[in-house]
């Protein structure tokens, strides 16, 4: 599978790195090459769904956990992950389909919170996880290959499932993820964007709320205390 644009962030530049989060284990989505070369740089902790530490560990990575929706682990005394529910399937061959799981992450560190939506359809688990955790500050949701709807609604958001989704956590912001990288479905490449664009408008999203940015963009968002501030890379 190519990528039909480049990753914002060259492998070289990236910081170091100490937790990998995976939420499926689809080819776009756990790419063995990539997680290779991340394992020979970094060596990082990976937490993965219920039914892939075997083929992560196969690659080399030491310290991986499976996690079962609900569960969390405490990476340190201020870092909280739990994995969350999602609606999405699973399948790396033939004989494999939904064999393991697949699900989101909820990251708490400190007083802030992120919730990482990996793949999924829109379903109840957006207002059961702000119900169980609360609301996140910010909300990285899917928005594409979501064509055609008879077989991707089940599996993929649309942008208009995704500001439904978007409220439903009551995230402060939330930034669209999963378009313009793999040509995976009948979305064209400049079709999500344009679709957020609708459907911020109709939900009558604050301005600014559900937004989309740039590959390799970065924005800083300044809390309330001159160190209080989180940085967003897409």
């Amino acid at each position: 599978m190519k990528r039909v644009r480049a990753p914002g962030v060259q492998l070289e530049a990236l910081p170091h790195i100490n937790v990998i989060v995976i939420s499926h284990n689809h080819y776009d989505h756990l790419d063995i090459a990539t997680l290779m070369k991340l394992n020979e740089r970094f060596a990082p902790k990976v937490l993965v769904p219920v039914g892939d530490k075997a083929l992560v560990e196969s690659i080399g990575f030491k310290d991986v956990q499976e996690l079962d929706w609900w569960a969390s682990v405490e990476i340190n005394p201020s870092t909280l992950i739990t994995f969350t529910p999602t609606q999405h399937s699973s399948r790396r061959g033939l004989f494999d389909l939904d064999k393991s799981l697949w699900g989101s992450y909820f990251i708490q560190h400190g007083g802030r919170s992120v919730y990482f939506g990996g793949d999924a359809g829109y379903s109840s688990h957006y207002a059961e996880i702000k119900k169980r955790l609360g609301s996140p500050d910010i909300a990285l949701l899917p928005i594409g290959d979501y064509l055609p709807r008879w077989f991707m609604q089940p599996i993929h958001m649309n942008p208009a499932e995704a500001a439904a989704a978007h409220k439903d956590l009551g995230a402060k912001l939330s930034i669209a993820m999963h378009f313009e990288t793999f040509q995976n479905s009948a979305v064209t490449f400049d079709q999500p964007l344009k679709d957020l664009h609708e459907a911020t408008k109709k939900e009558a999203l604050s301005q600014g709320r559900l937004i989309a940015l740039e590959v390799g963009e970065t924005r800083v968002y300044a809390g309330g205390g001159a160190d209080d501030r989180l940085i967003t890379i897409l």
